[in-house]
């Protein structure tokens, strides 16, 4: 096992070494591709230890893919798209979209509000398909066999996909990301100027074209809607509450109404979602949600279950889905 783990170590020590030569940079040009890798991490480490907790992803993960898919954050994607996964549109995207030439003339690729919003994408997106489901089985802690199953699920056709990752991980320590000490009780920053706790301004997200904020220690979905300006029956009502329920911390609360489609078309269950969770997951309303896969709110979920989120689903399910079946094609490229 320890000439194994070895063996790994020197194989990536040696890819990050050879590949950085054999692709022609200047000494001058690597100093500046570390230096925009280190600003990167420091961006955005806290909105990928959010992702790590709202959706079970490693952020030494979401980084490393964010860094090597949009070279961090300076390539065309990111700039003109706040793409930093790569991330095409395929038939089903419901959102904006830029057309670049990739693989073919012209290709079709998400295009996002803003930065935070293709993170959740990305995490979205891998919940979301079939071929992805066995990863979330993994520790947190396990970057590599993260690394190699989003290889062996066909995230990339890169023979050395798993390995790029790796390296950047270790190179840049971003899987001590992944030990955060408060991943049950994460501390989410503010980023507001404000210096004083009583006039901090909480920061509102927004994804599936709907804002939310997350849920802070000793909140009440009183304090937030006074904050808001918002009835507390509507505030309930958006996010599908009933009075009594409990507010918990570190949730993802909605300040406006729910969307009738998901972006996603799909959702594959995890163990211990629930319809309500999967909406909120989604930004959905959970009456829509129902409405699509004809149950009531208060019928359970099994693991694996596949939940319609942009359309009626068939009284018949077919044996494989059209929109999230593993095909050569979508596996000719990052999606």
């Amino acid at each position: 096992m320890t000439i194994k783990i070895f063996k790994i170590a020197f194989v990536v020590f040696a890819f990050a070494s050879v590949n950085a030569v054999s692709q022609g940079f200047t000494i001058k040009e690597l100093l500046e591709k570390e230096q925009f890798a280190k600003e990167y991490i420091k961006k955005f480490k806290d909105d990928a230890v959010k992702e790590m907790y709202l959706h079970h992803i490693p952020a030494s993960i979401v980084l490393a893919q964010a860094i090597f898919e949009s070279n961090s954050g300076r390539s065309e994607l990111a700039i003109n798209a706040n793409n930093h996964f790569g991330i095409k549109c395929k038939k089903e995207w419901g959102g904006d979209s830029y057309l670049k030439d990739d693989e073919e003339q012209g290709e079709c690729f998400r295009k996002y509000t803003n930065v935070i919003e293709s993170y959740s994408d990305h995490s979205l997106f891998l919940m979301s398909r079939e071929r992805y489901a066995f990863l979330f089985d993994i520790s947190l802690a396990d970057y590599k066999a993260w690394c190699f199953g989003l290889k062996e699920a066909g995230y990339a056709t890169d023979p050395n996909y798993a390995y790029r990752l790796i390296a950047i991980i270790e190179k840049h320590n971003l899987f001590e990301l992944d030990k955060h000490e408060s991943i049950d009780k994460p501390e989410f920053v503010v980023k507001s100027e404000e210096k004083s706790p009583e006039l901090a301004i909480r920061e509102v997200y927004r994804f599936n074209h709907t804002k939310f904020i997350i849920t802070k220690p000793n909140d009440s979905y009183f304090k937030i809607a006074s904050q808001f300006n918002i009835e507390l029956e509507k505030l309930l009502e958006y996010n599908d509450i009933k009075r009594g329920e409990k507010i918990v911390f570190g949730q993802k609360l909605f300040l406006e109404p729910k969307r009738e489609r998901a972006k996603e078309p799909f959702h594959i269950v995890q163990k211990g979602e629930t319809l309500s969770t999967v909406a909120q997951i989604h930004g959905v309303k959970l009456t829509a949600l129902c409405k699509n896969n004809h149950l009531k709110p208060s019928d359970t979920l099994k693991n694996g279950d596949i939940l319609y989120l942009r359309g009626k689903k068939p009284t018949e399910m077919p044996i494989e889905l059209p929109e999230i079946a593993t095909t050569a094609q979508e596996s000719t490229n990052n999606f």
